[in-house]
Order: structure tokens, then C-alpha cells, then sequence
């Protein structure tokens, strides 16, 4: 199939690392053009989400070209190869399936994934590096996760890390309806945050964001106050929770930040939860005392129950996943039997209209229309057979005789001499020159 997976994500790296190859913004582009231009990269897509950074292409080599270029773009250098996780053909069909369907996130069948999927797909279809083979394998996976949402409990109680984040606030930290809570962004992760803290009635609620208008349309829908980022210092001390998922390449809260927002608050404990790849918020922020941090990695033992919960629906979408990865596999087989068929009539297709043009010259040229008939048979039928004839040929010199065989498979009758046709003749054109044979 030549289809390859290159990827590392939250059960291969920790978040420092994966911080380092994740690609936002225009970032993406770039550097789908970049792949798209390796001598062995045929299509590509590119899916870089907080907890996953995934090639997937269409290649003629084994990957490794994909999984070089990856090293060198993330400046990890040859080290990151050892965190890297490889799939190909089968096996990287069934991975994206799984992916798509929420079988392989950090939340069991979390719903945003799919859509963090299709947005790949976008962008790669946008930048002209996907072709048609990887845009059937990426239909397939949406339609694959939306049988398994159908069919099975794998999307009961969706749970986010937004909504993960926000229970382990309710339950670790503070009673949300007497507590101030920041937003920093305004992308979908923290527009699934907001809901969930309108829903457990949350006292305050605080929006930044860099670009201001985007915090005033997500602090007006859910009844919070939105401010730009320049003025976060002046509101940091208020915050007993923050909660951070910004595509910022550099950390947003710093140590003297904190610091002097719990100074200001006389040392009040704050809660701050970092969904953000690469880390909003700078890792030295945690030895503060008084700060509770978490980022997307902590997140794993606080969804722990809800992996247990969804497993029997887990198995049963495994289940679809299979039969999916089968199907798909078995229609691309079968394309490639029948490709043969369509290059054959593809040809012949272009042989008759380049003789039918030809011919129309020559009846406009004033050529009477039974001799241009006669040259029309005559083109067309050299041009068919002149390929045939001269391949035949060479496998009779060279002693292929399966060639031979095959052949007269293809034509197990000598035309009927009396019908006029001039099949039982080689076309002009394979003749061998008189010349030649003296």
C-alpha cells in the first residue's frame, strides 16, 4: 500500500519533549510543503495536537525519510527516533482508525480528537499534499468513527481533558461556585472549559486572550468578563484557578508572575492546570508553595476511572476498527487488480480520439470520406497494436514465453478473415524495415 505513520504522543514522550514537535498555526503549512518535497513523499497530512504529533503519508521508501525530517524540523536531533512509533500499510491504516474513533487518546473516546483529525485532513487537502489515496484513507477513518460512535457507548458522557480539568478543580482544590476562575485562549479547548465551569456554576469567571475581540465573544457566551493579555499581571492575584491552553510557542505565566500574584493574594493557594503543548505555563512555576500545577501528562491518573468505565465499549469500537481496517484494505486490493483494466482502456481511449481528430483534419482537408475512413482504421490500428506487437517480439527473443501465454489468453481467436478486419496483419509501424533484414 506504501501508506507510513510517523508519530510520537503522550504514551511515547513526555510533554517537555512533545512540547518541541508540535506544529500550530502557519507552522503547519510550512511544513507540509517541506514533506511534500522529499524525493520518496508522495502525499502527506499532518496532525499535531497537546498530546500527539503524527506524519502520515503516502511513500515509497520505508519512512525513514519522514522520521529524519521530523529529528532535524524539531532540532531534538537523532534522540527523538528513540520516542518515535512507526506504522506502515496495514498497520498504519488501523492506527489512524483508532485515532479517529478516540481509542488511542489520553481520554478514552474523547470527541475532539475526530475533529482535531479532520482539521489535518483540511489542511493537508488546502496545500495541495494530499492526493487520492490518502484522502480515501482519511474518509474511511470518519466514516469508521462515526460507526463506532453509532454503534457502541465508546461516545457516552464524552469527557474532554477540558472537562477532566475542571472536575479535578471541583475535587481537589476549591468549591467552584465560591471561586474565581481565568481562562487564558480562546481556541476550542477553552471554549469546552468555559461550558463545563458555567455548568458547575463557577462564582467568576475570567477570560484572556491576545487577541481581545475573541475574549469579549467567548466571555459574552458564557457570562465572564474578558481582558487582553497585556493587562493578565493586573488580574492574575484574583484567580484562584488557571486554567491555560493557548498555541504560544513560549510560556505565558512565568515564576515571577505567580509569585507576586500570591503575594497579593497573602499567599492564598492557586490552582493552575496547563493544557497547553508547548506549556503555557513555565515548568519552575510548580516549586512555588501555595501553586498546585498540573499539565496534560498529570492528567492521566485523574482519568484513570473513566478508561475503566469505557472499556467494554473500547472493545467493542476495537471490534469495528478491525472490520473497518479489513474492509478498506480489501477494496484497495481490489483497485489495484482492476488498475491494469483502466490503463488498457485509458489507452485506447486516447488512441481513438487522437485518430478521430486526425481524421476530421483530413475530411476537412477535402479527403473523401471512404479514404478517410481507411485512414482512420489504419491509424487507430497501429497505434493499439504497436506497443503489443513490439513487446511480443522481445519476449520471442528473449525466451518469455509467459508473455506468450498471456496473449493468447487476450486473444484466443484469430479474427475472421472474411469480415475485412486486418487484425490477423501487423500494424505498419511493428513491421520491421526491409532494410533491416538484408
Amino acid at each position: 500500500m506504501g501508506f507510513h505513520v510517523i508519530g510520537l504522543n503522550h504514551q511515547t514522550a513526555p510533554v517537555d519533549l512533545r512540547e518541541r514537535v508540535a506544529f500550530s498555526g502557519d507552522a503547519v503549512g510550512t511544513a507540509l510543503a517541506e514533506l511534500r518535497a522529499l524525493p520518496a513523499v508522495r502525499e502527506v497530512a499532518l496532525l499535531s495536537t497537546c498530546n500527539r504529533t503524527e506524519l502520515y503519508a503516502e511513500a515509497e521508501d520505508d519512512g525513514s525519510a519522514l522520521a529524519d525530517w521530523l529529528a532535524r524540523r524539531s532540532e531534538v536531533g537523532a534522540d527523538l527516533h528513540g520516542y518515535l512509533y512507526r506504522h506502515q500499510d496495514e498497520e498504519a491504516v488501523r492506527h489512524l482508525f483508532r485515532v479517529a474513533t478516540g481509542l488511542d487518546s489520553l481520554v478514552l473516546g474523547e470527541p475532539q480528537i475526530l475533529g482535531q483529525v479532520k482539521d489535518a485532513w483540511a489542511t493537508a487537502r488546502a496545500a495541495g499534499t494530499l492526493g487520492n489515496r490518502l484522502d480515501r484513507l482519511f474518509q474511511h477513518a470518519f466514516s469508521t468513527a462515526k460507526r463506532a460512535r453509532t454503534d457502541t457507548r465508546i461516545g457516552a458522557n464524552p469527557v474532554s481533558v477540558a472537562s477532566t480539568a475542571v472536575r479535578l478543580a471541583q475535587e481537589s482544590f476549591a468549591r467552584l461556585e465560591e471561586s474565581t476562575v481565568l481562562l487564558i485562549g480562546a481556541g476550542e479547548t477553552i471554549e469546552l472549559a468555559a461550558r463545563h465551569l458555567v455548568q458547575a456554576r463557577t462564582s467568576r469567571l475570567l477570560v484572556a486572550n491576545r487577541t481581545l475581540a475573541h475574549a469579549q465573544d467567548l466571555a459574552t457566551r458564557h457570562g465572564g468578563y474578558a481582558l487582553p493579555l497585556t493587562d493578565l499581571d493586573r488580574h492574575l492575584a484574583e484567580a484562584d484557578v488557571v486554567l491555560s491552553a493557548t498555541a504560544s510557542r513560549e510560556p505565558i505565566l512565568r515564576r515571577a508572575q505567580v509569585e507576586a500574584a500570591l503575594a497579593a493574594r497573602r499567599h492564598r493557594p492557586m490552582l493552575l492546570l496547563d493544557l497547553a503543548v508547548p506549556r503555557d505555563i513555565a515548568a519552575e512555576v510548580g516549586e512555588l508553595s501555595d501553586v498546585y500545577l498540573y499539565t496534560v501528562d498529570d492528567l492521566e491518573r485523574a482519568i484513570e476511572d473513566n478508561r475503566r468505565s469505557r472499556r467494554e465499549a473500547a472493545e467493542q469500537a476495537e471490534t469495528i476498527v478491525d472490520l473497518q481496517v479489513a474492509q478498506f484494505t480489501a477494496r484497495l486490493a481490489a483497485g489495484a487488480r482492476t488498475e491494469p483494466v483502466k490503463r488498457v482502456r485509458a489507452f485506447g481511449e486516447a488512441a481513438r480520439v487522437e485518430a478521430l481528430a486526425k481524421a476530421r483534419q483530413q475530411l476537412a482537408s477535402g479527403m473523401p470520406p471512404e479514404q478517410a475512413l481507411e485512414f482512420l482504421a489504419h491509424t487507430l490500428t497501429n497505434r493499439l497494436l504497436h506497443a503489443p506487437s513490439v513487446a511480443l517480439r522481445t519476449a520471442a527473443a528473449e525466451g518469455d514465453a509467459e508473455l506468450a501465454r498471456a496473449a493468447e489468453r487476450l486473444f484466443p481467436e484469430s479474427p475472421d478473415p472474411g469480415s475485412g478486419i486486418r487484425g490477423s496483419q501487423e500494424p505498419d509501424s511493428a513491421r520491421p524495415d526491409p532494410a533491416s533484414e538484408r
